[in-house]
Protein backbone atom coordinates (compact mmCIF):
# COMPACT_ATOMS: atom_id res chain seq x y z
CA UNK A 1 0.00 0.00 0.00
CA UNK A 2 3.09 2.37 -0.42
CA UNK A 3 1.13 4.33 -3.04
CA UNK A 4 -0.30 6.24 -0.25
CA UNK A 5 0.73 8.51 1.89
CA UNK A 6 -0.21 8.04 5.41
CA UNK A 7 -1.52 10.02 8.10
CA UNK A 8 -1.51 13.01 6.31
CA UNK A 9 -3.18 16.15 6.99
CA UNK A 10 -6.81 16.40 5.64
CA UNK A 11 -6.14 19.02 3.09
CA UNK A 12 -8.52 21.18 0.59
CA UNK A 13 -8.01 22.94 -2.76
CA UNK A 14 -9.81 24.59 -5.14
CA UNK A 15 -9.98 24.81 -8.65
CA UNK A 16 -10.49 26.82 -11.88
CA UNK A 17 -13.92 25.75 -12.07
CA UNK A 18 -15.70 28.15 -9.28
CA UNK A 19 -17.06 26.43 -6.20
CA UNK A 20 -15.53 22.71 -7.46
CA UNK A 21 -12.90 21.47 -4.45
CA UNK A 22 -10.73 19.00 -4.25
CA UNK A 23 -9.74 16.86 -0.83
CA UNK A 24 -6.94 14.64 0.10
CA UNK A 25 -7.85 12.64 2.34
CA UNK A 26 -5.65 11.08 5.42
CA UNK A 27 -5.65 7.79 4.71
CA UNK A 28 -4.43 5.26 7.72
CA UNK A 29 -2.64 1.70 6.49
CA UNK A 30 -1.35 -1.32 7.47
CA UNK A 31 -0.26 -4.87 6.55
CA UNK A 32 -3.95 -5.70 6.27
CA UNK A 33 -4.98 -2.87 4.72
CA UNK A 34 -6.06 0.88 4.93
CA UNK A 35 -8.56 2.85 6.61
CA UNK A 36 -10.14 6.18 5.85
CA UNK A 37 -12.86 8.94 7.08
CA UNK A 38 -14.29 9.42 3.33
CA UNK A 39 -16.54 11.85 4.83
CA UNK A 40 -16.94 13.94 7.58
CA UNK A 41 -18.87 16.89 7.95
CA UNK A 42 -17.56 18.74 10.60
CA UNK A 43 -13.65 18.55 9.53
CA UNK A 44 -14.93 19.52 5.90
CA UNK A 45 -17.38 22.00 6.40
CA UNK A 46 -14.57 23.86 9.32
CA UNK A 47 -12.39 24.18 5.60
CA UNK A 48 -14.48 24.88 3.29
CA UNK A 49 -16.85 21.75 2.06
CA UNK A 50 -20.57 22.93 1.55
CA UNK A 51 -23.26 21.10 4.08
CA UNK A 52 -24.31 19.74 1.10
CA UNK A 53 -27.02 17.22 3.03
CA UNK A 54 -26.39 13.86 1.23
CA UNK A 55 -29.68 11.79 0.72
CA UNK A 56 -28.58 9.40 -1.48
CA UNK A 57 -25.11 7.24 -1.83
CA UNK A 58 -24.46 5.85 -5.54
CA UNK A 59 -21.78 3.22 -6.55
CA UNK A 60 -20.90 2.79 -10.03
CA UNK A 61 -18.65 -0.35 -10.81
CA UNK A 62 -16.74 -0.34 -13.56
CA UNK A 63 -15.36 -4.58 -14.38
CA UNK A 64 -12.52 -3.32 -16.78
CA UNK A 65 -9.90 -0.72 -17.34
CA UNK A 66 -11.31 2.35 -20.05
CA UNK A 67 -14.48 2.15 -18.87
CA UNK A 68 -15.36 5.71 -19.74
CA UNK A 69 -18.83 7.69 -18.71
CA UNK A 70 -20.21 11.37 -18.99
CA UNK A 71 -19.99 14.51 -19.57
CA UNK A 72 -22.79 14.61 -17.72
CA UNK A 73 -24.50 18.01 -15.41
CA UNK A 74 -27.29 17.13 -13.06
CA UNK A 75 -28.97 19.28 -10.73
CA UNK A 76 -27.52 18.32 -7.62
CA UNK A 77 -24.35 18.43 -5.29
CA UNK A 78 -21.75 15.94 -5.95
CA UNK A 79 -19.19 14.39 -3.15
CA UNK A 80 -17.25 12.32 -5.37
CA UNK A 81 -14.45 9.28 -3.72
CA UNK A 82 -13.07 5.69 -5.01
CA UNK A 83 -13.68 3.05 -3.19
CA UNK A 84 -11.29 0.82 -5.06
CA UNK A 85 -9.43 1.18 -8.39
CA UNK A 86 -8.28 4.46 -9.13
CA UNK A 87 -10.22 7.06 -12.52
CA UNK A 88 -9.41 10.04 -14.14
CA UNK A 89 -11.76 12.43 -13.75
CA UNK A 90 -12.71 15.16 -15.94
CA UNK A 91 -15.02 18.33 -15.44
CA UNK A 92 -16.76 20.79 -17.40
CA UNK A 93 -18.46 23.97 -15.67
CA UNK A 94 -21.89 24.11 -17.84
CA UNK A 95 -23.43 26.77 -15.47
CA UNK A 96 -23.95 30.45 -17.37
CA UNK A 97 -21.60 32.68 -16.73
CA UNK A 98 -17.67 33.65 -17.51
CA UNK A 99 -16.58 30.45 -16.29
CA UNK A 100 -18.72 28.22 -18.99
CA UNK A 101 -16.63 25.77 -20.85
CA UNK A 102 -13.90 25.49 -17.83
CA UNK A 103 -12.42 22.19 -17.84
CA UNK A 104 -10.80 20.67 -14.59
CA UNK A 105 -9.15 16.89 -14.74
CA UNK A 106 -7.11 15.08 -12.16
CA UNK A 107 -6.93 11.53 -10.77
CA UNK A 108 -8.51 10.44 -8.29
CA UNK A 109 -7.63 6.83 -5.72
CA UNK A 110 -8.74 6.28 -2.52
CA UNK A 111 -7.22 9.26 -1.22
CA UNK A 112 -8.68 11.70 -3.24
CA UNK A 113 -12.08 13.40 -3.22
CA UNK A 114 -14.17 16.03 -4.99
CA UNK A 115 -17.16 18.57 -4.55
CA UNK A 116 -18.78 18.60 -7.66
CA UNK A 117 -21.17 21.93 -7.66
CA UNK A 118 -24.82 21.91 -9.15
CA UNK A 119 -24.18 22.20 -13.14
CA UNK A 120 -21.07 21.03 -13.08
CA UNK A 121 -20.76 18.11 -16.11
CA UNK A 122 -18.73 14.82 -14.58
CA UNK A 123 -17.35 12.35 -16.01
CA UNK A 124 -14.50 9.84 -15.23
CA UNK A 125 -12.46 7.27 -17.28
CA UNK A 126 -11.62 3.80 -15.47
CA UNK A 127 -7.84 3.32 -14.97
CA UNK A 128 -7.88 -0.08 -13.75
CA UNK A 129 -10.29 -3.37 -13.53
CA UNK A 130 -12.72 -3.34 -10.85
CA UNK A 131 -12.82 0.24 -9.91
CA UNK A 132 -15.65 0.97 -7.93
CA UNK A 133 -16.48 4.89 -7.80
CA UNK A 134 -19.08 6.16 -5.21
CA UNK A 135 -20.45 9.76 -4.67
CA UNK A 136 -23.03 11.18 -1.95
CA UNK A 137 -25.65 13.83 -3.84
CA UNK A 138 -28.08 15.96 -1.98
CA UNK A 139 -31.29 15.22 -4.15
CA UNK A 140 -32.67 12.19 -4.75
CA UNK A 141 -32.84 10.80 -8.66
CA UNK A 142 -35.97 10.57 -10.30
CA UNK A 143 -37.13 10.53 -14.14
CA UNK A 144 -38.51 14.25 -13.77
CA UNK A 145 -35.41 15.72 -12.54
CA UNK A 146 -33.45 14.02 -15.39
CA UNK A 147 -34.89 15.67 -17.90
CA UNK A 148 -32.50 18.53 -16.90
CA UNK A 149 -29.90 17.43 -17.22
CA UNK A 150 -27.06 18.94 -19.35
CA UNK A 151 -24.67 16.61 -21.30
CA UNK A 152 -21.84 17.52 -23.72
CA UNK A 153 -19.69 15.01 -26.04
CA UNK A 154 -17.17 13.26 -23.82
CA UNK A 155 -14.66 13.82 -28.00
CA UNK A 156 -15.23 17.47 -28.10
CA UNK A 157 -11.93 18.83 -29.09
CA UNK A 158 -12.87 22.54 -27.51
CA UNK A 159 -12.78 20.78 -24.58
CA UNK A 160 -9.09 19.89 -24.63
CA UNK A 161 -9.45 16.62 -22.38
CA UNK A 162 -6.19 14.15 -22.78
CA UNK A 163 -7.87 11.07 -21.71
CA UNK A 164 -4.91 8.52 -20.69
CA UNK A 165 -7.04 5.97 -22.66
CA UNK A 166 -8.18 6.76 -25.75
CA UNK A 167 -11.77 7.17 -26.29
CA UNK A 168 -11.30 5.03 -29.67
CA UNK A 169 -10.38 2.06 -27.39
CA UNK A 170 -12.55 2.62 -24.81
CA UNK A 171 -16.04 1.16 -23.32
CA UNK A 172 -18.75 3.96 -23.90
CA UNK A 173 -22.63 4.11 -23.87
CA UNK A 174 -24.37 4.91 -27.21
CA UNK A 175 -25.97 7.42 -25.59
CA UNK A 176 -22.66 8.92 -24.12
CA UNK A 177 -21.20 8.65 -27.86
CA UNK A 178 -23.73 11.46 -29.29
CA UNK A 179 -24.12 14.05 -26.55
CA UNK A 180 -23.86 17.14 -27.92
CA UNK A 181 -20.45 19.49 -28.61
CA UNK A 182 -19.87 22.45 -26.16
CA UNK A 183 -21.06 25.16 -28.49
CA UNK A 184 -24.52 23.55 -28.98
CA UNK A 185 -25.04 22.47 -25.44
CA UNK A 186 -27.73 24.17 -22.78
CA UNK A 187 -26.23 26.17 -19.71
CA UNK A 188 -27.58 24.43 -16.43
CA UNK A 189 -30.16 26.91 -14.89
CA UNK A 190 -29.18 27.96 -11.58
CA UNK A 191 -31.19 26.94 -8.85
CA UNK A 192 -33.25 30.23 -7.51
CA UNK A 193 -32.66 32.16 -4.67
CA UNK A 194 -36.50 33.18 -2.76
CA UNK A 195 -36.04 36.77 -0.90
CA UNK A 196 -38.74 37.22 1.40
CA UNK A 197 -39.53 40.41 3.35
CA UNK A 198 -38.41 42.02 -0.21
CA UNK A 199 -40.35 45.31 0.55
CA UNK A 200 -38.43 45.67 4.10
CA UNK A 201 -35.18 47.83 3.87
CA UNK A 202 -32.98 45.00 3.96
CA UNK A 203 -35.07 43.36 1.55
CA UNK A 204 -34.95 46.03 -0.90
CA UNK A 205 -30.91 46.46 -0.49
CA UNK A 206 -31.06 42.90 -1.24
CA UNK A 207 -32.37 43.55 -4.38
CA UNK A 208 -30.72 46.52 -5.38
CA UNK A 209 -27.55 44.54 -4.92
CA UNK A 210 -28.39 41.46 -7.10
CA UNK A 211 -29.05 43.90 -9.63
CA UNK A 212 -25.67 45.42 -9.67
CA UNK A 213 -24.17 42.49 -9.91
CA UNK A 214 -26.22 40.74 -12.72
CA UNK A 215 -28.25 38.03 -11.20
CA UNK A 216 -31.70 39.34 -10.17
CA UNK A 217 -33.07 37.11 -12.78
CA UNK A 218 -32.25 34.52 -10.75
CA UNK A 219 -34.29 35.86 -7.60
CA UNK A 220 -37.21 35.69 -6.73
CA UNK A 221 -38.43 39.22 -4.50
CA UNK A 222 -41.73 38.41 -2.45
CA UNK A 223 -43.37 40.30 0.02
CA UNK A 224 -46.42 38.79 2.53
CA UNK A 225 -49.05 39.75 0.21
CA UNK A 226 -47.63 36.94 -2.43
CA UNK A 227 -45.93 34.67 0.49
CA UNK A 228 -46.71 34.69 3.79
CA UNK A 229 -44.26 32.54 5.51
CA UNK A 230 -45.85 32.50 8.99
CA UNK A 231 -48.89 30.93 7.31
CA UNK A 232 -48.59 26.78 7.30
CA UNK A 233 -51.68 26.82 3.98
CA UNK A 234 -49.13 29.04 1.69
CA UNK A 235 -46.18 26.88 1.48
CA UNK A 236 -48.22 24.73 -1.36
CA UNK A 237 -48.10 27.62 -3.55
CA UNK A 238 -44.15 27.80 -4.05
CA UNK A 239 -42.55 25.15 -6.00
CA UNK A 240 -39.36 24.35 -3.75
CA UNK A 241 -37.63 22.25 -5.97
CA UNK A 242 -36.26 25.33 -8.29
CA UNK A 243 -34.76 26.77 -4.74
CA UNK A 244 -30.98 26.67 -3.17
CA UNK A 245 -31.51 29.69 -1.24
CA UNK A 246 -34.18 31.22 1.12
CA UNK A 247 -33.05 35.01 2.60
CA UNK A 248 -35.70 35.39 5.43
CA UNK A 249 -35.63 39.61 5.43
CA UNK A 250 -39.53 39.67 7.02
CA UNK A 251 -39.84 40.48 10.58
CA UNK A 252 -42.07 42.09 12.79
CA UNK A 253 -39.92 45.04 14.16
CA UNK A 254 -42.22 47.09 16.71
CA UNK A 255 -40.78 46.24 19.66
CA UNK A 256 -43.23 48.72 21.96
CA UNK A 257 -46.41 47.59 20.06
CA UNK A 258 -45.49 43.58 20.61
CA UNK A 259 -46.11 44.44 24.33
CA UNK A 260 -49.81 44.77 23.41
CA UNK A 261 -51.96 41.55 22.74
CA UNK A 262 -52.60 42.19 19.40
CA UNK A 263 -48.86 42.99 18.54
CA UNK A 264 -47.67 40.06 20.66
CA UNK A 265 -49.73 37.66 18.24
CA UNK A 266 -47.80 39.32 15.05
CA UNK A 267 -44.24 39.47 16.59
CA UNK A 268 -44.51 35.35 17.89
CA UNK A 269 -45.85 34.80 14.10
CA UNK A 270 -43.43 36.76 11.85
CA UNK A 271 -40.50 36.06 14.25
CA UNK A 272 -40.87 32.31 15.64
CA UNK A 273 -43.63 30.75 13.57
CA UNK A 274 -42.47 32.13 10.39
CA UNK A 275 -38.78 31.21 10.64
CA UNK A 276 -39.43 27.47 12.23
CA UNK A 277 -42.01 26.62 9.13
CA UNK A 278 -39.15 27.96 6.87
CA UNK A 279 -36.39 25.89 8.92
CA UNK A 280 -38.86 22.97 8.55
CA UNK A 281 -39.15 22.91 4.69
CA UNK A 282 -35.79 24.45 3.69
CA UNK A 283 -34.49 21.06 5.60
CA UNK A 284 -36.36 19.04 3.67
CA UNK A 285 -35.15 20.46 0.40
CA UNK A 286 -31.69 21.00 1.13
CA UNK A 287 -32.08 24.56 0.84
CA UNK A 288 -29.37 26.74 2.77
CA UNK A 289 -31.89 29.65 4.52
CA UNK A 290 -30.75 32.67 5.42
CA UNK A 291 -32.45 34.58 8.58
CA UNK A 292 -31.76 37.97 9.99
CA UNK A 293 -31.89 38.02 13.97
CA UNK A 294 -31.39 40.90 16.34
CA UNK A 295 -29.10 42.30 19.42
CA UNK A 296 -32.59 42.06 21.57
CA UNK A 297 -32.02 38.59 21.97
CA UNK A 298 -29.46 39.52 24.53
CA UNK A 299 -30.49 41.30 27.63
CA UNK A 300 -27.37 44.12 27.54
CA UNK A 301 -25.51 43.58 30.79
CA UNK A 302 -21.83 42.24 28.69
CA UNK A 303 -20.82 45.38 26.73
CA UNK A 304 -20.13 43.11 23.89
CA UNK A 305 -21.70 40.38 22.86
CA UNK A 306 -20.40 37.00 21.21
CA UNK A 307 -22.31 35.10 18.78
CA UNK A 308 -22.17 32.24 21.44
CA UNK A 309 -23.97 34.43 24.15
CA UNK A 310 -26.77 32.44 25.77
CA UNK A 311 -30.15 33.86 25.41
CA UNK A 312 -31.67 36.64 27.65
CA UNK A 313 -34.39 38.93 26.07
CA UNK A 314 -35.66 41.46 28.34
CA UNK A 315 -39.04 41.83 26.00
CA UNK A 316 -41.86 40.14 23.70
CA UNK A 317 -39.78 40.88 20.56
CA UNK A 318 -36.37 40.14 21.51
CA UNK A 319 -38.27 36.52 22.69
CA UNK A 320 -39.70 36.21 19.74
CA UNK A 321 -36.42 36.85 17.76
CA UNK A 322 -34.67 34.15 19.93
CA UNK A 323 -37.23 31.57 19.37
CA UNK A 324 -36.88 32.37 15.75
CA UNK A 325 -33.24 31.56 16.07
CA UNK A 326 -33.62 28.36 17.81
CA UNK A 327 -36.05 27.16 14.84
CA UNK A 328 -33.92 28.38 12.14
CA UNK A 329 -30.71 26.58 13.93
CA UNK A 330 -32.14 23.25 13.29
CA UNK A 331 -31.83 23.67 9.53
CA UNK A 332 -28.69 22.00 8.13
CA UNK A 333 -28.13 24.67 6.00
CA UNK A 334 -28.59 27.65 8.01
CA UNK A 335 -27.25 31.02 8.61
CA UNK A 336 -28.71 33.29 11.15
CA UNK A 337 -27.57 37.16 10.83
CA UNK A 338 -27.84 38.55 14.00
CA UNK A 339 -27.62 42.99 13.42
CA UNK A 340 -28.40 46.31 15.86
CA UNK A 341 -30.36 49.17 15.09
CA UNK A 342 -31.23 48.28 11.30
CA UNK A 343 -30.70 51.66 8.57
CA UNK A 344 -31.53 51.34 4.83
CA UNK A 345 -34.08 52.43 2.50
CA UNK A 346 -36.84 53.40 4.29
CA UNK A 347 -38.52 54.50 7.88
CA UNK A 348 -35.53 54.35 10.07
CA UNK A 349 -33.88 56.62 12.71
CA UNK A 350 -31.38 58.29 11.18
CA UNK A 351 -33.97 59.77 8.19
CA UNK A 352 -35.71 60.57 11.04
CA UNK A 353 -33.39 62.85 12.87
CA UNK A 354 -32.05 64.41 9.05
CA UNK A 355 -36.08 65.61 9.15
CA UNK A 356 -35.75 66.74 12.34
CA UNK A 357 -32.34 68.10 11.64
CA UNK A 358 -33.75 70.30 9.10
CA UNK A 359 -36.49 71.33 11.12
CA UNK A 360 -34.31 73.14 13.80
CA UNK A 361 -32.43 75.09 11.75
CA UNK A 362 -35.90 76.90 10.61
CA UNK A 363 -35.84 80.19 13.31
CA UNK A 364 -40.05 79.77 12.56
CA UNK A 365 -40.14 76.58 13.76
CA UNK A 366 -41.05 76.03 17.76
CA UNK A 367 -38.87 73.04 17.21
CA UNK A 368 -35.30 73.81 18.80
CA UNK A 369 -34.19 70.66 20.75
CA UNK A 370 -34.60 67.02 19.97
CA UNK A 371 -33.91 64.49 23.48
CA UNK A 372 -32.07 61.37 22.59
CA UNK A 373 -31.36 58.23 24.93
CA UNK A 374 -27.84 58.41 25.75
CA UNK A 375 -27.90 55.45 27.82
CA UNK A 376 -28.13 52.94 24.82
CA UNK A 377 -25.04 51.64 23.46
CA UNK A 378 -24.19 49.68 20.25
CA UNK A 379 -22.92 50.04 16.39
CA UNK A 380 -25.83 51.03 13.68
CA UNK A 381 -26.21 48.38 10.79
CA UNK A 382 -27.01 49.87 7.33
CA UNK A 383 -28.41 47.61 4.72
CA UNK A 384 -26.20 47.37 2.02
CA UNK A 385 -23.49 45.89 4.72
CA UNK A 386 -25.76 43.21 5.73
CA UNK A 387 -26.66 42.13 1.88
CA UNK A 388 -23.04 42.44 1.10
CA UNK A 389 -22.00 40.16 3.79
CA UNK A 390 -25.11 37.64 3.13
CA UNK A 391 -23.76 37.50 0.07
CA UNK A 392 -20.49 36.84 1.26
CA UNK A 393 -21.49 33.65 3.63
CA UNK A 394 -23.67 32.18 0.95
CA UNK A 395 -20.36 32.54 -1.24
CA UNK A 396 -21.03 35.09 -3.70
CA UNK A 397 -17.86 36.01 -4.95
CA UNK A 398 -16.87 38.71 -7.64
CA UNK A 399 -18.58 37.68 -10.33
CA UNK A 400 -20.26 34.93 -9.43
CA UNK A 401 -24.03 34.24 -10.82
CA UNK A 402 -23.67 31.27 -8.11
CA UNK A 403 -22.37 30.81 -4.34
CA UNK A 404 -18.75 29.14 -5.41
CA UNK A 405 -17.58 29.80 -1.84
CA UNK A 406 -19.80 29.03 1.06
CA UNK A 407 -18.59 30.20 4.30
CA UNK A 408 -19.19 27.88 7.37
CA UNK A 409 -23.43 27.68 8.34
CA UNK A 410 -23.97 28.87 11.60
CA UNK A 411 -24.57 32.37 13.29
CA UNK A 412 -22.73 35.54 12.73
CA UNK A 413 -22.91 39.02 14.19
CA UNK A 414 -23.11 41.55 10.86
CA UNK A 415 -23.02 45.35 12.13
CA UNK A 416 -21.23 48.20 11.11
CA UNK A 417 -17.81 48.24 12.40
CA UNK A 418 -16.24 51.35 14.21
CA UNK A 419 -16.73 52.84 17.93
CA UNK A 420 -19.53 51.88 19.43
CA UNK A 421 -22.08 54.93 20.23
CA UNK A 422 -25.14 55.76 21.79
CA UNK A 423 -28.39 56.76 20.17
CA UNK A 424 -27.81 60.65 21.21
CA UNK A 425 -24.74 60.15 19.59
CA UNK A 426 -25.58 58.76 16.19
CA UNK A 427 -28.16 61.40 16.11
CA UNK A 428 -25.76 64.53 16.64
CA UNK A 429 -23.42 63.00 14.06
CA UNK A 430 -26.72 62.81 11.53
CA UNK A 431 -27.52 66.43 12.93
CA UNK A 432 -24.12 67.40 12.35
CA UNK A 433 -23.78 66.09 8.56
CA UNK A 434 -27.19 67.13 7.58
CA UNK A 435 -27.00 70.76 8.89
CA UNK A 436 -23.97 71.35 11.27
CA UNK A 437 -26.42 71.85 14.25
CA UNK A 438 -25.38 68.65 16.27
CA UNK A 439 -26.19 71.13 19.35
CA UNK A 440 -29.66 70.66 19.13
CA UNK A 441 -29.29 66.72 20.15
CA UNK A 442 -30.28 66.84 24.12
CA UNK A 443 -28.78 63.77 25.49
CA UNK A 444 -31.47 62.11 28.22
CA UNK A 445 -31.75 58.60 30.04
CA UNK A 446 -34.19 56.29 29.23
CA UNK A 447 -36.67 56.90 32.00
CA UNK A 448 -36.84 60.23 31.14
CA UNK A 449 -37.46 59.52 27.57
CA UNK A 450 -40.10 57.27 28.10
CA UNK A 451 -41.31 58.86 31.61
CA UNK A 452 -43.91 60.39 29.91
CA UNK A 453 -45.11 57.40 27.35
CA UNK A 454 -48.58 56.56 26.95
CA UNK A 455 -48.78 52.65 26.00
CA UNK A 456 -46.65 49.74 26.68
CA UNK A 457 -42.87 50.36 26.60
CA UNK A 458 -40.54 47.35 26.27
CA UNK A 459 -37.24 46.98 28.17
CA UNK A 460 -34.36 47.75 25.94
CA UNK A 461 -30.81 46.14 26.69
CA UNK A 462 -28.27 48.96 28.03
CA UNK A 463 -25.34 47.59 25.73
CA UNK A 464 -26.21 46.81 22.25
CA UNK A 465 -22.87 46.09 20.41
CA UNK A 466 -21.97 42.88 18.68
CA UNK A 467 -18.68 40.79 18.51
CA UNK A 468 -17.83 40.97 14.89
CA UNK A 469 -14.73 38.66 15.06
CA UNK A 470 -16.01 35.47 13.95
CA UNK A 471 -17.54 37.54 10.91
CA UNK A 472 -14.20 38.93 10.04
CA UNK A 473 -12.12 35.77 10.78
CA UNK A 474 -13.79 34.67 6.88
CA UNK A 475 -12.64 37.40 5.12
CA UNK A 476 -15.78 40.55 5.34
CA UNK A 477 -15.26 43.13 7.48
CA UNK A 478 -18.36 45.56 7.09
CA UNK A 479 -17.43 49.19 6.76
CA UNK A 480 -17.26 51.63 9.82
CA UNK A 481 -20.53 52.45 10.18
CA UNK A 482 -19.77 56.79 10.74
CA UNK A 483 -18.18 56.14 6.63
CA UNK A 484 -21.81 54.58 5.92
CA UNK A 485 -23.65 57.76 7.66
CA UNK A 486 -22.07 60.07 5.47
CA UNK A 487 -22.82 58.75 2.67
CA UNK A 488 -26.40 57.39 3.91
CA UNK A 489 -27.03 61.59 4.65
CA UNK A 490 -26.18 62.79 1.73
CA UNK A 491 -28.35 60.78 -0.48
CA UNK A 492 -31.09 61.99 1.10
Amino acid sequence: MSEFEFEKPLKVERTNIPGMLVFDLAVHGDSRGWFKENWQRAKQTGIGLPDLGPVQNNISFNASKGVTRGIHAEPWDKYISVATGSVFGAWVDLRPGESFGEVYTCVIDPSKAIYVPRGVGNSFQALEDGTAYTYLVNAHWSAELKKTYTFVNLADPELGIEWPIPLSECELSEADKHHPMLEDAIPMAPRRTLVTGANGQLGRAVRKLAEERGIADSFDFGDRDEFDFSDPADYSKVDWTLYGTVINCGAYTAVDAAETVEGRRAAWAANAQGPALLAKVCAEHGIALVHVSSDYVFDGTREEHPEDEPFSPLGVYGQTKAAGDVAVANCPRHYIVRSSWVIGDGKNFVKTMAALSDRCVDPGDSLNQVTVVDDQHGRPTFTRDMAEGIFWLLGYRDGDREPSAPCACGTYNLTGSGRVASWADIAAKAFELRNGNADAVKPVSTAEYYASAKGPVSPRPTHSALALDKLAGTGFVPADWEMRMTEYIKSL
